[in-house]
Order: structure tokens, then C-alpha cells, then sequence
């Protein structure tokens, strides 16, 4: 048994959360509840503007909660010291870009950072996770490259590769596949599922819905900042909550490959949006 697995992976919560940017009429969030439990791939989709990436900046503590508030185990995340949290709990946000120049081994070693000791200095399980961490994400050929360097995807997987060396009992993932095509992108979701597989607790925000209801095992569809629907890929993958939500025509049929609800566009009549 790992040390992953003898450690308690927290249940993740969002209770009534509300969030209002200064200066912003109405809120990003309303009102929103949802729950990561561990061993379960718990995923947020919707519209863009839908309140996705305020969810996980309230989680973060960089989005002003007014009204509810988000929790590991019951526990206020405000109340938890910066160093617990990244113990706890590894980000991978949407938009991120590397402040100096790195190796792709040495910005996956930032993950490392929670758990050094007094002096820094990169133990052997330091660099035993980091290299775990580049084998699972496909980035060992490329650990010396500069991050200056990478493409879009790439850049994706070391930022993937960083919170696994964090060797975090939760992971939050805002949008991973981003600048992925479609190899790349089963392959990070193959990954989030063998990390709940292992017990961890995963929260994953998403664009890619036709994945997500193939993966995930509760799915929150988040709408103009509240919760539309919310439950497994059946109950939330319905042709006529989708067209309400994403105003685009569509059909749901069935992924042949899983028997999984699949979602189809359909043409829009020349729309631009």
C-alpha cells in the first residue's frame, strides 16, 4: 500500500457558495453546492462565463465568497494554513505561465515545495515522486527541455506532472485538456481515472462533455452561475437541458464504444455567437 493510500483523501464540498466580484452586478456563483467524495471522478461543465473557474478560485481563496463556503472534511479552507492546504490538496488552474526559466525536472520539483524540509534541499522520495510523476504524464524524454519551450499540450502535461509530485490526497483540475488533441486528451482522462481509482479525491472542470459522461461519476452542469442540473451522465446529459443551457441545437445519442449519453451539435443555422 502506498503513502497515498494510507492517508485520508478529504471530501472537497461547496455549500451555497456564492461568489460577487467588486464592481460586478450579479454574482459568478449562486447559490452552488456540490461534493468531490474520494474514489470518485466528481465533474463541473458548462458555458463559458457559466462560474466554472470561480468555483475553483473560491476553493483557492482568490474569489470573494459573501455567502456559503468551501470545505475539506468540514474544515473552512480559510482556516487551513497554506502549507496543510498544498499538502492536501494539488491545483492545476487553467492559465499559468512559468515566472523563471526552468527545466521541465526542476518545475515539476515545485511540487515538492509543501513537503521539504527546513533547508529545501530535494530529498530521494523528492525526486523519486517527481520521476513517477514524468513517467505518468509521458514527459521523461523532455525533462531537461526548458519549459520556454514546450508547446501547448505539452506545457499541459508538465503542469499535470507538477501536481502529481505533489503526492496530494486530492487533485483539482481546471480545464486540463486545453491545447490537447484527441489522444492527448482520453489519455489525461485515462489518468484521472486511474488516480481515483487509487482513492485519491479528484475534481475536474471540463469543456469536453462527451468525456466527462463517459468518466466522471457525478457531474455538476453549471448555468449563468448556478447549478442547472446536476448527477450522473444520464440525468444531466438531456437534449433538452443541454440546449437550454449551451442555446446551441443538439442531440444526445449514444457512444457505441461504452453505452454512455454522447453529445452532437448539430448545424446552426449560420449563427455566430
Amino acid at each position: 500500500m502506498t503513502g497515498l493510500a494510507r492517508r485520508h483523501a478529504p471530501v472537497l464540498a461547496f455549500e451555497q457558495v456564492t461568489v460577487q466580484y467588486h464592481g460586478r452586478g450579479m454574482p459568478a456563483l449562486r447559490d452552488v453546492s456540490l461534493c468531490a467524495e474520494p474514489g470518485r471522478i466528481t465533474a463541473v461543465v458548462g458555458p463559458n462565463g457559466s462560474g466554472k473557474s470561480s468555483l475553483v478560485r473560491s476553493l483557492l481563496r482568490r474569489a470573494p465568497v459573501r455567502v456559503g463556503r468551501v470545505t475539506l472534511d468540514g474544515r473552512d479552507v480559510t482556516s487551513l494554513e497554506a502549507r496543510e492546504f498544498a499538502q492536501r490538496v494539488a491545483v492545476v488552474p487553467q492559465r499559468e505561465e512559468p515566472v523563471l526559466p526552468l527545466s521541465v525536472r526542476e518545475f515539476v520539483l515545485l511540487g515538492r515545495h509543501p513537503r521539504r524540509g527546513a533547508f529545501g534541499v530535494p530529498s530521494d522520495d523528492d525526486r523519486a515522486k517527481v520521476e513517477q510523476a514524468l513517467a505518468r504524464t509521458g514527459m521523461t524524454e523532455a525533462a531537461e527541455h526548458d519549459t520556454g519551450t514546450l508547446s501547448g499540450g505539452e506545457w499541459q502535461r508538465v503542469r499535470i506532472a507538477r501536481a502529481l509530485a505533489q503526492d496530494t490526497p486530492a487533485v483539482v483540475l481546471d480545464d486540463p485538456t486545453t491545447f490537447r488533441d484527441i489522444a492527448h486528451e482520453r489519455a489525461v482522462f485515462e489518468l484521472v481515472d486511474a488516480l481515483a481509482r487509487e482513492g485519491r479525491t479528484l475534481l475536474l472542470v471540463s469543456h469536453q462533455l462527451n468525456l466527462v459522461a463517459r468518466f466522471a461519476d457525478h457531474i455538476v452542469l453549471l448555468h449563468e452561475g448556478q447549478v442547472a442540473a446536476a448527477g450522473n451522465a444520464d440525468a444531466v446529459m438531456r437534449g433538452e437541458i443541454l440546449e437550454r443551457v449551451y442555446d446551441w441545437p443538439l442531440v444526445v445519442t449514444r457512444d457505441p464504444a461504452v453505452g454512455a449519453p454522447a453529445l452532437l451539435p448539430l448545424r446552426g443555422r449560420g449563427r455566430v455567437r
